[in-house]
């Protein structure tokens, strides 16, 4: 399998930024989803098989078989981050949830540098500090520790090791195949591992109204077809290690969606932690303007 062609062109920067804003709404729609968390996550992947098939069906043909297991068993990984996030709202706050759940680029960047050989620019690891620095500022400015909320912060960070297996494992594959492929299958892996999940421990759940619907609607659209599906096709696109930094925009992005929706007033902090967390990614990203493509093959 050689990798494809990854020149972290600012369009596609731009793609994976819409990507997150999509990602963004996670919380809202969870938190207004009246069925039980892990319920709330099958039905989200259940009601996106139809979409993303038809987006993939063109393309399903080419898949080798070993591949198409190593997918399924992502999708079980992107099963685990969805069932703990989701169960995460119900034990923290929203803020802490966001924050937790996006520390990807911590697992994501050494072991793509192990095991991808993946390029680290010079002042790359700065500039992820400084994100760091100001998702942090920007968090502690909306909440304050509370040993209350700590079983769901761990739910939260339990998520994130899921979350960045999974998208470690989509990268390489994304070398391969499109991104509605590596959707399409993965979440027929999610679909069935939340479905053996959310029975045992939930029961049987079903909406029973437009406003039990609606929720898992606006979660099937924004994260699984549009939100993961765009990343995943940025993926063919951009570093790995460029792109986990822009994924912490996505708590800035969540900080904005609640102040237009639910008039939750920005602190000082905030306005500071988000001004950090732009510097920081704008650092990030100049490092890549000169790096040479260094690869063979591309992948439609």
């Amino acid at each position: 399998m050689n990798p494809i062609t990854r020149n972290n062109e600012s369009k596609y920067l731009f793609y994976a930024f819409i990507a997150i804003t999509f990602l963004a709404t996670g919380g809202i729609f969870v938190k207004l989803s009246t069925l039980p968390p892990i319920s709330t996550g099958t039905y989200r992947v259940l009601f996106a098989l139809p979409i993303l098939y038809f987006m993939a069906r063109k393309n399903l043909k080419n898949l080798r078989r070993k591949d198409v297991a190593l997918l399924l068993i992502s999708g079980g990984f992107l099963a685990g981050d969805i069932s703990l996030w989701n169960m995460a709202f119900h034990h923290t706050t929203v803020a802490n949830a966001n924050l937790l759940t996006n520390l990807t680029p911590l697992i994501v960047v050494p072991v793509s540098f192990i095991l991808f050989k993946e390029h680290i620019p010079r002042f790359y690891l700065p500039g992820l500090a400084i994100t760091m620095i100001g998702v942090f500022t920007l968090i502690r400015g909306k909440t304050v520790p509370n040993p209350d909320h700590y079983f769901g912060d761990l739910l939260a960070f339990g998520a994130c090791l899921f979350y960045a297996i999974f998208i470690l494992i989509s990268y390489r594959l994304r070398d391969s195949y499109e991104s509605s492929v590596i959707m399409f299958i993965s979440s027929i892996g999610t679909f069935f591992t939340l479905a053996l999940i959310s029975i045992p421990v939930e029961g049987i759940q079903y909406p029973k109204s437009l406003s039990d619907l609606a929720p898992i609607i606006g979660l099937t659209i924004c994260l699984q077809v549009i939100g993961h599906n765009l990343l995943s096709h940025c993926q063919g696109k951009i570093s790995i290690t460029l792109s986990s930094v822009i994924s912490l925009l996505q708590p800035v992005v969540a900080s904005v969606y609640s102040y237009f929706f639910f008039s939750e007033a920005l602190s000082y902090k905030e306005v500071i932690g988000i001004l950090i967390v732009i510097t920081g990614v704008f650092l990030v990203k100049s490092q890549y303007q000169t790096i040479p493509a260094c690869s063979n093959s591309e992948a439609s």
